[in-house]
């Protein structure tokens, strides 16, 4: 007898809920990457030039790098450390549960807090003539007589800590939680002090977890634009900010320089990502034991 036909393969209308999605990411993502590479390698006539990276080397641009570099530094590692301290203080602290479920609000909110409206709060809140600010002199504390100011690189990296330890708390409290019981009552077993525990046990199991999150914290300052523009009014030497004055600035009017920086922080943020996947493998292969 023949063999029977195979049978035609019906389409899966499943696959039309992902439309919206291949078009969002098409028209948001890959068009503007491709643009954005393409006018790194064009100069103000439209030719193609490697002047644009070879300016990268110039004037205030490393400076720029190494100034966000570091805030972006400064505040992954101390947003991390606060908010790893509030996670366990309210996870494995004993600490009652509504204030496990207030914090997981606040940090879920706060850490999306950004841009415009946190540096105007902070303005109102830390600013000069501002009601903190009046009321800590009125107690005999001048701030900003020991040199503070909310414009400066220390005052940025103030306000990104805002942001910076809730996104530690959501991102590190499921590693938190994985720590299982087990593993300390063997330890205990053994003769394993509480510090014994944590240095030997906990530490080495949590490690990757917290280097991946501080990395993700990095990657999350150093593109950060409207805060800082709007905290300091452009006058902070910070790579997003050179970026929108190449872009749209009358006097800094350079394009294809601000893309080839923008091409810069591509590469640097790749490379953080590269390591935040290295890391967080790592950590999986606890948190599915």
């Amino acid at each position: 007898m023949p063999s029977a036909l195979p049978a035609r393969r019906r389409f899966n209308l499943a696959w039309l809920g992902l439309l919206p999605f291949f078009l969002f990411s098409v028209a948001f993502m890959f068009l503007p990457a491709l643009y954005l590479v393409v006018g790194s390698f064009r100069n103000g006539d439209g030719d193609l030039t490697l002047e644009n990276y070879s300016d990268l080397q110039t004037g205030t641009i490393p400076g720029a790098f190494l100034t966000t570099i570091e805030v972006s530094l400064v505040t992954a590692v101390a947003g991390g450390v606060f908010g790893l301290l509030l996670a366990y203080s309210v996870i494995l602290g004993g600490l009652p549960r509504f204030l496990r479920t207030a914090l997981m609000t606040f940090s879920g909110v706060a850490s999306n807090f950004a841009g415009v409206p946190l540096a105007l709060a902070f303005i109102f809140t830390l600013g000069q003539l501002s009601f903190v600010t009046v009321l800590l002199k009125d107690l005999g504390i001048n701030i900003y007589q020991g040199g503070f100011r909310l414009t400066s690189k220390l005052g940025v990296e103030l306000v990104y800590l805002y942001f910076q330890f809730p996104l530690m708390v959501l991102i590190i409290a499921p590693a938190l939680e994985g720590l299982r019981r087990d593993w300390r009552e063997a330890a205990e077993n053994m003769g394993a002090s509480t510090y014994q525990y944590w240095r030997h046990v906990a530490l080495p199991i949590l490690t990757p977890s917290i280097l991946g999150t501080m990395i993700l914290l990095f990657g999350n300052a150093f593109g950060a634009q409207a805060t800082a523009f709007q905290l300091t009014g452009g006058t902070l030497n910070l790579v997003p900010i050179i970026i929108g004055a190449q872009i749209r600035g009358d006097v800094l009017h350079n394009p294809g320089l601000g893309y080839a920086m923008a091409m810069g922080m591509v590469a640097i943020m790749a490379l953080a990502i590269g390591l935040y996947s290295l890391l967080q493998r790592r950590a999986e292969r606890w948190l599915r034991s």
